[in-house]
Formats: C-alpha cells, sequence, structure tokens
C-alpha cells in the first residue's frame, strides 16, 4: 500500500477527496488537526496496512469512537486517534461530516463500501487531467486577439475619418481661423471665444494666443456691437491675463485698458459691465506700470461714476474689492521694502509702486464718502469688503469718516447686529465663525475713528 501513499503525496494534501462509484463518501488519508487525545495525527498516514494487497474496505464513522479494523480506510474529515490503553486505532466522525450527513444516510445504513486499487488509480488519474488548463496560452492569445481590429487598420480608419490628434496650439490655430472667416456666424463665434477662454487659463497657451496674433483679435471685438462677442472676449482676455505678466505687457500694448475704460464709461448692459470689471481687475493685479496708467487715464473717475450709478450693489461691490486688493498689494510691497537686504527685482518693484499714488487719488475723488454707502446693503458679503476697504482707506480718509454723519452710528448698530449672530454661532459651538470675522473688523475700524 506505500504505492497509494505516494500517489496521496503527490497532490500534496492531508486530505484527499476522491469521487467514487459506490459511495458519496470520499476516501481520504487524514491526521488530526483539532489536537484530539491520542497520537491519531501521528498515525494517520499508516491506516492503510501493508499486509491488505486487494480489496479494502471503507469504514464510515459515527458520532462514537470504533476501532479501525486492518486494512481499512476512512472517509476525509475523519478524526482517528491510537488509544493507549488498548493499542487499537479508533475513528469517529469529524464535525464537518456530522453537520453535513443526511437523516437519508443515516437511515440506510451504507457505511461501508470497498474499493479496488485500479479504481484508485483511475480515479486519481482524472483528478490530474481535471486540474490540466482547458487550453494553452497560444491558444487563449488568440482567442483575444480575435476580438480587436489590428493597429495598422485602425490607423488607416482614423486617417480617412480625420481625427488627428491636436496639441492646444494647434487647435487655437484652428479656432482663430474659423472666428477670422467670413463664413462664421455670431453663435459660432461665441462658441469659439468660449473655447479659447478655457485654453487661455494655462499660461503657455495664453502666450501662444498673443504669439498668433490672437490677443489683437479678442480686443479688437471689445468693439463689436453685439454685447454678447463684447462679454465673451472681456471674458477671455481676463483669463489670458490672470497671473501672467507677459501677456498682461501685451494688453497694455494693445491699448487694452484705453478700450475697457471706455466700455464702463458707456451704457452697457449689466453683464458686460461684470466681465469687464473683471478683465481689468486681472490687468491690473500685480502690475504698478498697469495701475498707474490707470490712475493717470481717469480710471477712478470711471469707477466712481459706475459705483454711484449701481443700485443693486453687484458692481459696487467688485469695485471695491479691486480698489482693496491693490492697496494691500501696495502694503506688501511696501513692507517688504523696509528690509535693508533688498535683491535687484524686489527693489525694482518698490520703486514702481511707489509711482502709483491710489490712496491719494482715492481721497481726491471722494472715494471715503462713496465706500461707507456699500454698508447700507443687507448683504453681509457686501458689508464685509466694505468693512476691508474702510480699513485699508483709514490712514488718508480718518479726518472724513469722523465727519461722516452716519458712519458711526452705522458701525454701532452693526456690532450690535452681529454681536448677537456671534451669541447665536456660539450656541450651536461655532465661536470663531463668520460673524465674529466681521464684528472684529467693525472694532478695528472703531478704533481708528476715536
Amino acid at each position: 500500500m506505500r504505492r497509494w501513499m505516494r500517489v496521496a503525496s503527490e497532490v500534496k494534501a492531508h486530505a484527499c477527496i476522491l469521487s467514487l462509484k459506490q459511495s458519496d463518501s470520499a476516501l481520504a488519508v487524514v491526521e488530526n488537526t483539532e489536537g484530539e487525545e491520542g497520537a491519531g495525527g501521528e498515525e494517520g498516514e499508516k491506516l492503510m496496512s501493508e499486509e491488505d494487497e486487494g480489496e479494502f474496505n471503507v469504514v464510515q464513522p459515527t458520532e462514537e469512537w470504533q476501532t479501525l479494523k486492518p486494512g481499512q480506510a476512512v472517509p476525509a474529515g475523519s478524526h482517528v486517534r491510537l488509544n493507549l490503553q488498548s493499542g487499537q486505532r479508533e475513528v469517529r466522525a469529524g464535525a464537518e461530516q456530522l453537520k453535513h450527513w443526511t437523516q437519508d444516510h443515516r437511515e440506510t445504513g451504507d457505511v461501508q463500501s470497498s474499493i479496488s486499487p485500479d479504481e484508485l488509480k483511475r480515479a486519481m488519474a482524472k483528478i490530474k487531467e481535471d486540474l490540466k488548463p482547458a487550453i494553452t496560452d497560444t491558444d487563449q492569445q488568440d482567442s483575444v486577439a480575435s476580438k480587436y481590429r489590428p493597429l495598422e487598420e485602425l490607423k488607416r480608419d482614423m486617417a480617412q475619418l480625420d481625427l488627428l490628434v491636436q496639441t492646444d496650439v494647434q487647435i487655437m490655430k484652428r479656432l482663430l481661423d474659423q472666428f477670422y472667416s467670413s463664413d462664421s456666424t455670431t453663435e459660432q463665434r461665441l462658441s469659439i471665444l468660449l473655447e479659447l477662454e478655457y485654453l487661455v487659463h494655462q499660461v503657455d497657451n495664453a502666450q501662444s494666443l498673443c504669439s498668433m496674433g490672437g490677443l489683437q483679435l479678442i480686443v479688437g471685438t471689445l468693439n463689436s456691437s453685439d454685447f454678447r462677442l463684447q462679454e465673451s472676449s472681456a471674458f477671455v482676455l481676463g483669463s489670458a491675463v490672470s497671473s501672467n505678466p507677459g501677456v498682461q505687457v501685451k494688453a497694455m500694448e494693445s491699448g487694452a485698458l484705453q478700450t475697457l475704460l471706455t466700455i464702463l464709461a458707456t451704457a452697457q448692459p449689466l453683464r458686460v459691465k461684470k466681465k469687464v470689471l473683471f478683465a481689468v481687475a486681472s490687468l491690473l493685479r500685480n502690475f504698478p506700470y498697469a495701475q498707474r496708467h490707470f490712475l493717470s487715464h481717469g480710471g477712478l473717475q470711471v469707477l466712481s461714476e459706475l459705483f454711484r450709478a449701481d443700485r443693486g450693489g453687484v458692481l459696487r461691490t467688485r469695485i471695491v474689492t479691486m480698489l482693496y486688493d491693490m492697496i494691500s498689494e501696495k502694503e506688501l510691497i511696501s513692507q517688504a521694502g523696509l528690509d535693508p537686504v533688498l535683491d535687484a527685482s524686489l527693489e525694482e518693484r518698490v520703486r514702481q509702486y511707489s509711482q502709483v499714488l491710489l490712496r491719494e487719488e482715492l481721497l481726491e475723488k471722494g472715494w471715503c464718502s462713496l465706500i461707507p454707502q456699500l454698508l447700507d446693503s443687507t448683504e453681509h458679503d457686501y458689508r464685509e469688503k466694505a468693512l476691508r476697504a474702510l480699513l485699508v482707506m483709514a490712514p488718508v480718509c480718518v479726518d472724513q469718516y469722523r465727519s461722516h454723519s452716519s458712519l458711526l452710528a452705522s458701525l454701532l448698530s452693526l456690532r450690535e447686529q452681529y454681536q448677537e449672530m456671534v451669541q447665536s454661532q456660539m450656541i450651536i459651538g461655532e465661536e470663531n465663525g463668520y460673524f465674529a470675522e466681521i464684528v472684529e473688523l467693525i472694532n478695528a475700524l472703531q478704533v481708528k475713528l476715536k
């Protein structure tokens, strides 16, 4: 029987499950894996006696320990032990067997069956055959390849359909050619401007647009008689110059600032002026050269008229925010200029900002009395923007603030209102919320007015 034990070891398992003709059970050589008493784990491999050269019986274990006779084998999952008192091997059913055996198996009394060594060989040969792969690697590759078209065929089809991959520069070149075409309709040009606005958010694309003459096209479209084209072109211009010094310089050279101020000074729909203000703010941001020209070309006067004419507060808030940003960036550069050790680039920026007399111009153009009007708004965002602008303008406007008839009263009223809101925030656990920041702004402004 040793040759049968060698076959069992080839499948590298402690339990072999065999499909037998004569029984639903499985023939196996097992060891006691659950720590049962006795030496069943060591003796399990010796269950098949060498004396048994012919047929041998498969015993069907029960819940009770029973003695194994020489030549008997046990099903997989059985527990086997060596009784040290009697010296006999004993077997009983394992937990899984007891769980899955049906009452029908127990009642039929089909507890024993026989199997010959030849049948065992055939059964194990069948197991090895079942373990072989159904198809070879080559067959599998051929099967997968048959599901897809050859690469050369796909290339030919794409070439026929003219589906060529284009770079952003090629796309912009194509869009500009279509825009210049006399056959293009207004709707098509609006669609082209929308695509360009998406592309110029990337710094390199915006610079490429300038090099291919697209910036002149955008500035020229600002003068269109169709307000939709004006709005879209201002949107493209603002996106192109945003945080892009090279394009800011090109825009100034093309006369974009004068064109934008002209649009703001004339009667235009609100949606157009919103986009134009966006373009102006983007062009002036961190660009002292443009800010100086903005002041010298009457930019503050244009904004003050626009501020007075705006009743909804949308344009007022955008204007005040732009002025606040311009004042704040100059303060930051001026503070950096106090450092005794400056590099050449920072020293040049300090010099350029020193020529931008923004606060003095704001005082002269009456902005000290204009900005407090934004506090009358019911929008918290508008009030916040006004308070921040009032604070940064306080060094030159403090006397006007003190003489303002309603500013002090407005600050007291707003402080009480926002303190109540802060108390409500504290009740729900928001001690440092948005309204607390507004109270801090009001307190800081009141300190400057004392």
